[in-house]
């Protein structure tokens, strides 16, 4: 078992209990456990790695609850740019429908390790699309070359536009063997002990592309494995349009009678959630992926994260599809996320400490772990440290903590996850970046072109 030490940090952010900020702090860990948190006369004098961050601020790895890692080969399409999500969505069906597993797999790597350089060290990801031999298991395994903290969702269309759907009928599936892989991907991969770096969870991809019978049944299934649930429910105003055309019920209705809600339930967006769904969610447990960037770009308002947090409604960090985001900056979201609440409610609406809040515990709480998300003597050994010193924070430093959420710090200095360094000195060492990335824009430019 090998042991870690960082000390010295100008300042130690451990969204513990107390939600102590600690000057001249450090942590220990043993393999992939912390061990001990604080001042340097609380922590050991060496371990097999010491790391000095004097001149750097360390806080838990941050935690993304929503992505479609495979859209990083889709940014900035010309056809999608200026259009709302149905319209975005039926330009770029046809393009998916092209996607081969060494896509996936390239995707995957790229769009993670965008996640990891900005503090991300647990994502899930929403892969719902699966042509050309496609399968979940493409991205699980380019995931474990990275070495991120991984919740893969066995994502699904089964209703296409001939039933009423808005996918093409080519790229939807049998729900009948949407169902048999989902099985086959839980009992291969999920890991439901502490400090999984794999789970899986059951993530139909929402009310306009599958049916009533695949919700239900999709429900039951993860519930008999004891694993998560995750979809789309009112992004925009022609969702809750859909839902009110189509079943005669609001969004939240329609997740209620269908048995989606509950703390191993999570919905991403949410934008237009009403007073009695955000009720709803806050009595159950319910949770909800905020993904800023994403609602402003496709123009689907301002998610109520205020109300919801209010109600109890466990809310999370996401920065959904690069498609839709044509990014993947986990800080740069959380910025945003402020901004944006800010825009909608007032200048109090969100401070820097609450937006950092809902990047880490609350995206514990989202993906239904308490493991990961706070620096303490039990948790998950995943943090990450940023230089202090970088123009982005100049002049801020009598407020580190708040100039990383308000100001630019750049990408990480180090992160590490599950006990392992996998950047240092703002190196990914898992994997040669520049080859994949070179890869990547050669599979994107043949997936674009046809």
């Amino acid at each position: 078992m090998k042991t870690l030490l960082v000390r010295n940090a100008d300042m130690l952010v451990t969204m513990d209990g107390a939600r102590r900020e600690i000057r001249g702090g450090g942590l220990y860990a043993e393999g992939n456990r912390i061990v001990a948190v604080g001042v340097g006369a609380n922590l050991p004098d060496t371990a097999d790695d010491v790391i000095d961050l004097t001149g750097h601020v360390v806080i838990p790895g941050l935690i993304n609850t929503h992505h479609h890692m495979y859209q990083s080969l889709t940014r900035a399409v010309p056809a999608a740019q200026d259009a709302e999500l149905f319209g975005w969505l039926r330009a770029l069906y046809p393009i998916w429908a092209r996607l081969t597993p060494e896509m996936i797999g390239v995707s995957t790597q790229v769009a993670m390790a965008e996640l990891l350089l900005s503090g991300c060290t647990t994502s899930s990801d929403h892969l719902y699309i699966y042509p050309n031999g496609c399968r979940l298991d493409d991205s699980i395994e380019a995931a474990a070359g990275v070495g991120m903290r991984f919740h893969a969702c066995r994502g699904s269309m089964s209703v296409g536009e001939s039933q009423g759907g808005l996918p093409p009928d080519a790229v939807v599936e049998d729900e009948s063997r949407i169902l048999a892989d989902t099985r086959r991907v839980i009992e291969t991969h999920h890991d439901a002990s502490r400090f999984a770096m794999t789970r899986i969870a059951v993530a139909p991809c929402s009310p306009f592309s599958v049916s009533r019978d695949l919700m239900r049944e999709a429900a039951a299934l993860a519930r008999s494995y004891g694993v998560s649930l995750h979809t789309h429910l009112a992004e925009n105003v022609n969702d809750v349009a859909y839902s009110r055309e189509k079943f005669g019920m609001t969004p939240a209705e329609y997740a209620e009678d269908l048995g989606w809600i509950g703390p191993d339930v999570w919905h991403a967006h949410c934008v237009q959630l009403d007073d009695p769904g955000i009720a709803l969610f806050g009595r159950s447990g319910t949770g909800v992926a905020h993904c800023p960037c994403s609602n402003m770009r496709l123009a689907s308002g301002i998610a109520p994260v205020g109300r919801m947090r209010a109600a109890g409604v466990p809310v999370g960090l996401g920065v959904d599809g690069s498609a839709s985001n044509d990014s993947g900056n986990m800080m740069a979201e959380m910025r945003q996320a402020l901004l944006l609440q800010r825009v909608g409610y007032g200048p109090d609406a969100m401070s820097a400490r609450q937006a950092l809040e809902i990047a880490t515990l609350g995206g514990a709480r989202v993906l239904n772990r308490d493991d990961i998300g706070a620096l303490a003597p039990g948790m998950a050994a995943d943090f990450v440290a940023f230089r202090t010193g970088g123009i982005g924070m100049a002049g801020a430093l009598h407020d580190p903590v708040a100039a990383l959420v308000f100001c630019n710090p750049g990408p990480v200095a180090l992160s590490v996850i599950n006990g392992r360094v996998v950047v240092r000195d703002g190196q990914l060492g898992t994997i040669d970046l520049p080859r994949v990335i070179e890869r990547h824009n050669r599979l994107a430019a043949r997936l674009v072109s046809g």
